[in-house]
């Protein structure tokens, strides 16, 4: 065509003739070249080239050079009636030239008489490889399915066999689709799922074709594939010098031996008869253009198209009052076909659709003869979302790609460059967003180069950061935690040969990290609430049951790494530090037990060492008085609180020694505490033993634990009311132990504070001690035995003893 003055070339879809329309400009410069299709119009002052596609060329141009590519499609049975129009009636003034199928040849000869046919063979070999699973397919291969659900379900298996698969659908923007190819093209993953969008107007090193099926819904049925168009598929393996395979996956089955050898030869049946519908409209009314696209064709090679999209529309619109009262004159009846001319690229609603044009067309034929501006941005403005799910935006671009379509015919908006600029930019932002979203879905990019470094029979490289993360041929595949190492991600048939590369490196490194570990700071471990000591990140060890609830035993990691040496020496670090942190935590009770103390006083402090610091009752009052002054004295100097409320360490109620105990409590008994603020004063107590909340600083009182601090608080605040007798119940007494007052009623009992009953507000008096009465000896009556009585020998017995 370059070699023209000018020229003309149609190609079958959008994006190849933006792809040939890249390369003149590349060549030419942007002023000497048109592009026209239906979504994208660039259109300079004079330019000498157009590149468009079939459907948008300007016919009634005269140039010089005329192409139209894949003339074969003329015998579409959806389409087939736009190329058929071309071969019969678009020309080039020097040269016209139509590019496809040798099947074209014999119609071609009977349609266009003067006709010189040249044959350009395939230059490599295309051999049947018969049916491979998944797993087994070669590298570089391109497996097919015939609907949208199957593509997704045969890429998220490849995903999870092989690492991923870019994606090619028909319903994908140009730009989305080039990506994805682009993807493949550039070895990031080996193998793509499509649709037999696939078979035209990408140029892919693909090396095998497996179709999943041979069999496809073509909008009105589902049918088996022509011979010629499963030879269209497959011959996307190899090209120019390259030889290909094709074949199918092991769930299809074999196909039968004459089609393979049609395929391999490239021999098809010839095209008999092509798909025709008369330009001559009749547009004088609506049913008048329905009846002249009802016409048949004179020749007995041309067959009447089946009804087209626009014209289904057209029928549906034609029942519509409001349409048909607009359509009266042959401009309006023009304008409602060039609605019906815009494409439905969703294809899944047709009411919607013919809906859609409706509005169109009501609007273009009112006062104005435009679009409403307000309406266009109110419908455009909702598809500007990139959020959402691959289907969300599928749909979205399939809206906007029609808005698209719509902003270029420069007559229908007030301001039409405006609208395809922000449609185009729409446009693009969602085929990226799709683009990404097929890849999160479908691509594991470790996984698809691990898995091609091991197509290679070398072994795979692993290494551990400084950081920790364990790394196989580059790839992040886990991370060391501690001194484990954790693998992160899926893996597909990859993952032993990868989980052992990775545990490989981290063997080498654990060695390196336990002498660290024994080395390493006490601030460098960390006791978890649940009893974990963690280290660089990971569960080294945890609390279990040990000789006491002072003295946990530590229960070492499982990893698999460590050998028995390394357990001792980690053990033996841990210990030291434990040790440390429950004395740091506990320091005022190891004080105590270490101090110079009588046995009671020693005695006391071993009792509250059982219990981490506090006693489940307070000292009765033999307790209390086998206690000389000394002792209590010395006892209180070491910080040990002694009331009729509670006997308990003041030091042992703050946060970080409250944390430890309930540590060493789960430890102790194996169990996890329920969800206990053990910062408010009080909580319901529940199932655990008095014992048990005295180990965590609380007295059990009824159905209340208070905490000693809170309980010794009130008694004190009760005690110094009490002095003037009768006293009431202030909020600062509730508040400090957090009851209400049936509960208060219970907690001031148990301190030796009784509730006044006859009185209508809560009020309380102290109890007074009754002194215990003394024994009085009893003088036994002398009994008078009855002498002739069988019992009385036995008396006279027992009074000699």
């Amino acid at each position: 065509m370059l070699g023209h003055a000018d020229g003309m070339i149609g190609f079958p879809l959008r994006l190849l003739a933006r792809e040939n329309y890249d390369r003149i400009v590349a060549q030419k410069g942007a002023r000497a070249v048109a592009l026209i299709t239906g979504e994208e119009k660039i259109i300079p002052p004079n330019p000498k080239w157009f590149v468009c596609t079939v459907e948008s060329m300007p016919v009634n141009r005269q140039v010089e050079f005329l192409a139209v590519d894949e003339i074969q499609l003329c015998a579409d049975a959806d389409r087939g009636h736009i190329f058929t129009d071309r071969l019969l009636n678009a020309r080039g003034k020097a040269e016209t030239l139509f590019l496809g199928s040798d099947t074209m040849g014999p119609i071609l000869r009977a349609l266009v008489p003067d006709i010189r046919i040249d044959e350009r063979l395939r230059m490599s070999t295309l051999s049947y490889a018969g049916a491979a699973n998944l797993t087994r397919l070669p590298r570089r291969s391109a497996i097919v399915g015939f609907s949208v659900d199957k593509v997704y379900e045969l890429a998220e298996r490849v995903r999870r066999q092989k690492g991923g698969a870019a994606v090619v659908l028909g319903a994908l923007s140009p730009r989305t689709r080039n990506a994805q190819v682009a993807m493949y093209q550039a070895g990031e993953v080996d193998y793509m799922v499509a649709t037999d969008a696939i078979g035209m107007g990408l140029n892919m090193d693909v090396n095998h074709v497996a179709f999943s099926g041979v069999r496809k819904f073509d909008g009105r049925r589902t049918r088996n594939l022509a011979p010629v168009e499963i030879g269209q598929i497959a011959g996307r393996a190899g090209r120019y010098m390259n030889d290909g395979t094709f074949g199918t996956t092991a769930g299809h089955g074999p196909l039968p031996d004459e089609l393979i050898e049609a395929i391999e030869a490239h021999r098809f049946d010839p095209v008999r008869s092509i798909q025709w519908r008369s330009r001559d409209l009749d547009f004088r009314s609506p049913k008048s253009l329905l009846k002249s696209l009802g016409h048949s064709p004179r020749r007995p090679e041309l067959v009447r198209a089946r009804e087209a999209e626009d014209q289904r529309s057209l029928s549906a619109l034609t029942r519509d009052g409001d349409v048909m009262d607009r359509a009266a004159t042959p401009d309006m009846v023009r304008l409602l076909w060039d609605v019906c001319q815009i494409p439905d690229f969703r294809k899944i609603m047709p009411d919607h659709h013919t809906s859609f044009l409706r509005q169109v067309y009501l609007h273009l034929a009112g006062e104005g003869g435009q679009l409403d501006e307000t309406w266009v941005k109110t419908q455009i403005d909702r598809l500007t979302s990139t959020a959402g799910d691959i289907d969300a935006l599928t749909r979205r671009l399939a809206d906007i790609r029609t808005w698209t379509y719509i902003s270029h015919r420069g007559d229908w908006l007030a301001d039409p460059a405006h609208w395809q600029a922000r449609t185009g930019a729409i446009e693009d932002a969602l085929s990226d967003a799709l683009h990404e979203r097929l890849t999160q879905r479908f691509v594991d990019k470790r996984a698809a180069y691990i898995d091609q470094k091991r197509g290679t029979g070398a072994q795979l490289l692993s290494s551990v950061t400084a950081r920790g993360d364990v790394v196989v041929e580059g790839q992040t595949v886990g991370s060391m935690q501690g001194v484990e190492f954790f693998p992160e991600g899926e893996f597909g048939p990859e993952r032993r040969a990868v989980l052992s590369a990775a545990r490989r490196a981290a063997a080498q490194e654990i060695g390196r990290r336990v002498q660290r570990l024994s080395a390493d700071t006490d601030e460098a471990f960390h006791l978890s609430d649940d009893g974990r000591i963690t280290w660089s990140g990971g569960v080294i060890a945890r609390l279990s049951r040990g000789k006491s609830l002072l003295a946990p035993d530590l229960q070492m990691s499982r990893s698999d790494l460590l050998d028995n040496a390394m357990r001792s020496l980690i053990r033996e670090r841990l210990s030291v530090w434990l040790d440390g942190e429950i004395r740091k935590a506990f320091g005022a009770l190891f004080k105590a037990r270490a101090a110079d103390l009588g046995g009671n006083a020693r005695g006391l402090v071993y009792r509250l060492s059982e219990s981490l610091g506090g006693l489940p009752y307070p000292l009765s009052p033999s307790e209390w008085q086998s206690l000389t002054k000394t002792e209590r004295e010395k006892l209180s100097r070491l910080g040990v609180r002694m009331s009729p409320a509670a006997v308990y360490f003041k030091a042992l109620q703050s946060p970080p020694a409250m944390q430890m105990r309930r540590i060493l409590w789960q430890a102790h008994n194996n169990r996890r505490l329920p969800e206990i603020d053990l910062d408010r004063p009080s909580a319901l107590a529940g199932n655990l033993s008095k014992i048990d909340w005295a180990c965590l600083g609380f007295r059990r009182i009824g159905n209340r634990a208070v905490r000693f601090e809170s309980l010794e608080r009130l008694f004190r605040l009760a005690r110094q009311r009490s002095q003037q007798g009768t006293f009431q119940a202030t909020m600062e007494m509730k508040g400090a132990v957090g009851v209400k007052d049936a509960e208060l009623e219970q907690v001031m009992a148990a301190l030796g504070f009784a509730a006044v009953k006859d009185s209508d507000t809560l009020e309380f008096r102290q109890k007074l001690r009754r002194p215990k009465p003394k024994k009085r000896s009893r003088k036994r009556k002398k009994r008078v035995v009855n002498p002739d009585s069988p019992f009385a020998e036995l008396h006279k017995l027992a009074g000699a003893k």
